[in-house]
């Protein structure tokens, strides 16, 4: 298994440059680059933009094995207006073909939201139509996913939707795509479950994984601590990690809690990785 680091950990027009250099210092193997509505990638960055960031990474000696992004909070998949949901598939296609550009396999996407504190703007969305919805949507950018050989991975995030590994596993296998899977955050999961158990059900749909971690007895994202301050089982985690076969990227993400000193934060993400890694045994 490989380390990486994702940039969701920082602020959307975070120096690509700076922060790749700084990633590469602290040990990671590759980084998870963010399409957002500032910086250096977002929707109007162009084929040859897209191949300049390609470069600088392969300079650092990075890999790019995921592209995230900031825009499917603004914007839901699962809204009832059919304009916004085209935004989505959109910023969906745009994240393909970057990920494309960068040689990364996956995209990670918030598959929509009924309800959520991340945009209390947005109109309340039952659960059935927002099931019927995210599945409609999703296999429409599926055909997009197959024809650049990039996968769509749907995270499990706060968003009152998909709360159970059984509808994950349900919806991907109605989409029916090779390349339709799930990214799945070990941190994200505790407030409702075990993340073990998710990623035993999920099995060979995972894509991609997120390394956080979660105190229970708080709430709110005051819960997310630093790595191994937290509750996530990490030695089940591992062990249920090793009995799918999952051999790809471990993706450290942490929320931009320490904005005076992200990179710190990042530097003991890794070395409590490379400690999650030495006590499972995994190189």
């Amino acid at each position: 298994m490989k380390k990486g680091a994702s940039f969701f950990s920082f602020a959307e027009d975070v120096n690509l440059s700076e922060a790749m250099d700084q990633m590469k210092k602290a040990g990671y193997n590759g980084v998870e680059l963010v399409l957002g509505g500032t910086g250096e990638l977002t929707m109007d960055t162009t084929d040859q933009q897209l191949q300049r960031i390609a470069a600088m990474a392969g300079d650092y000696g990075l890999e790019i094995p995921s592209v995230g992004t900031w825009l499917l909070w603004a914007n839901n998949v699962v809204s009832p207006d059919e304009k916004e949901r085209e935004t989505c598939r959109d910023i969906m296609r745009k994240q393909l073909d970057s990920a494309a550009a960068f040689g990364a396999d996956t995209i990670l996407i918030v598959p929509g939201y009924c309800g959520t504190e991340f945009a209390q703007d947005k109109p309340l969305v039952r659960y059935d139509d927002a099931y019927q919805r995210a599945r409609d949507s999703i296999a429409m950018v599926a055909e997009h996913a197959e024809k650049v050989k990039v996968s769509i991975g749907l995270e499990n995030v706060w968003n009152r939707f998909l709360l159970s590994p059984i509808e994950v596993r349900r919806l991907i296998d109605e989409i029916g795509s090779d390349y339709v899977g799930a990214y799945f955050d070990v941190g994200n999961i505790m407030y409702i479950g075990y993340p073990q158990h998710w990623i035993e059900i999920l099995d060979k749909r995972i894509r991609k994984i997120h390394f956080c971690d979660y105190r229970t007895s708080q709430a709110g994202l005051g819960a997310f601590v630093d790595m191994l301050a937290g509750d996530v089982p990490y030695g089940a985690v591992m062990d249920s990690l090793k009995s799918i076969g999952y051999d790809d990227y471990i993706i450290y993400e942490m929320l931009p809690n320490y904005p005076a000193h992200p990179y710190q934060s990042m530097i003991n993400g890794f070395k409590s990785m490379c400690k999650v890694f030495e006590d499972a045994g995994v190189s």
